[in-house]
């Protein structure tokens, strides 16, 4: 028994500690996006991702006990990759210059592979993260926080509330563009800035 209940994602059964293996979980994850992507729920089996992994099954459930434990893995790949972007883009001194390399970030996040990004939109919906990949998330509502609260942006007076707020908006918006197929991403940003920005403003 894992103690887990139905409402709870498996996670991985052990986290790799040589390069070797590594590389044998890498593949294994990144095997999962590609038959999500061509294949969709229908074709996502562990036998699948084992064969285009190339690996044996044996070996995928060393890692990984089921598919949520394959799906939490790639949600908290993806997750990293876009704190790791916003990482870089609270760097930047001022305020709207970051904002704008977040926003950026998180387009490009949805739109790079943009039906993998939709099937892991439904799948964080449908079962609860990992705490792993919530504290990753949550690292980016921080980063979202520390931008709004510079002097170039108007002072709010709730910055909790704003910063749940414009994190929603963005999300909203590019998840939304996600599922039109939306591919321009420079003009799916600038729309996104545009409402954040009012936003920041009226509500100051």
């Amino acid at each position: 028994m894992t103690g887990q209940t139905a409402d709870q994602r498996a996670s991985p059964r052990k986290q790799p500690k040589q390069a070797r293996a590594r590389h044998t979980v890498d593949a294994i994850v990144e095997a999962s996006a590609r038959i999500l992507e061509e294949q969709g729920h229908g074709g996502f089996t562990t036998n699948a991702v084992a064969d285009v992994a190339g690996v044996s099954i044996g070996t995928l459930y060393q890692y990984f006990p089921d598919k949520d434990a394959l799906l939490g893995a790639l949600i908290a790949r993806e997750t990293g990759r876009l704190v790791e972007d916003a990482e870089a883009a609270c760097l930047m001194a001022a305020g709207h210059e970051a904002l704008d390399a977040v926003i950026h970030a998180a387009v490009r996040h949805q739109l790079r592979r943009p039906r993998l990004g939709r099937l892991l939109d439904f799948e964080e919906a449908r079962l609860p993260l990992d705490a792993g990949t919530q504290l990753v998330r949550s690292r980016f509502t921080t980063i979202v926080a520390e931008i709004l609260a510079r002097p170039d942006f108007p002072q709010q007076p709730d910055m909790a509330t704003a910063t749940g707020d414009v994190a929603s908006i963005m999300r909203g918006m590019i998840d939304a563009a996600g599922e039109r197929g939306e591919s321009n991403q420079e003009a799916l940003a600038a729309r996104v800035r545009r409402a954040v920005l009012g936003y920041l403003s009226m509500s100051a």
